[in-house]
C-alpha cells in the first residue's frame, strides 16, 4: 500500500555552522511537525514502485540544495538537487524578520509582535510557494510541509 510520506529528517550537521536557541527550537518544531503530517512523494521513485514512506536528508552541497531520498529501511532511491539562487533573497528575508521578531518578544509591545509575526509568515508562505515551484513534476507535496521544508533549508544557511 502506498505510504508517499516522510517518516524520517536528518540535515547534513556539518553543512550547519552555527546556531542560536530560538532557530534550534525553530529546527525542531519543524521537524517534529513534519514527521506528524505531511505530504511528500517522490515522481521517480514512486513510479520505480518505491511508494513510501521515505527517509529525507537535507545538506547544501556546492550551493545547491541536496535531497537524499532513501526507503524507510534505509536503502538509497534517489538524490534531487535543486538550486538555491531563486531562495537567497527569501532566506535573507526571512533571518532579518526573524531576527526582528526574536528581538520584539523581549521588549515590544502585544501589537508590534503581531505586526511582525505577520509579516514574517507572509515571507515564510511565499518561499513555500517557490518550494512547491521548484519542486513541480519531481515531488509532489503540500503546502504546509512545503513550509516546514523552508524552514529546514533556512537552518542549514546559517553563517555564525
Amino acid at each position: 500500500m502506498a505510504d508517499p510520506r516522510i517518516s524520517h529528517i536528518e540535515l547534513d550537521e556539518a553543512t550547519i555552522l552555527w546556531r542560536n536557541a530560538d532557530i534550534e527550537q525553530e529546527r525542531r518544531i519543524a521537524i517534529f511537525d513534519l514527521i506528524e503530517d505531511n505530504v511528500f512523494k517522490p515522481m521517480r521513485a514512486f513510479d520505480a514502485g518505491h511508494a513510501g514512506p521515505y527517509r529525507l536528508r537535507l545538506s547544501v552541497r556546492d550551493g545547491r540544495l541536496s535531497l537524499d531520498i532513501a526507503a524507510d529501511g534505509g536503502d538509497p532511491i534517489e538524490t534531487m538537487v535543486l538550486g538555491l539562487a531563486r531562495f537567497r533573497r527569501p532566506v535573507r528575508e526571512y533571518f532579518a524578520i526573524c531576527e526582528s521578531y526574536y528581538q520584539a518578544i523581549r521588549k515590544a509591545s502585544t501589537q508590534e509582535i503581531e505586526t511582525i509575526d505577520m509579516a514574517r509568515r507572509a515571507i515564510h508562505n511565499n518561499a513555500a510557494e517557490l518550494l512547491l515551484e521548484r519542486l513541480d513534476g519531481k515531488v509532489e507535496t503540500d503546502f504546509p510541509t512545503a513550509r516546514r521544508l523552508f524552514t529546514l533549508i533556512c537552518v542549514l544557511h546559517i553563517r555564525g
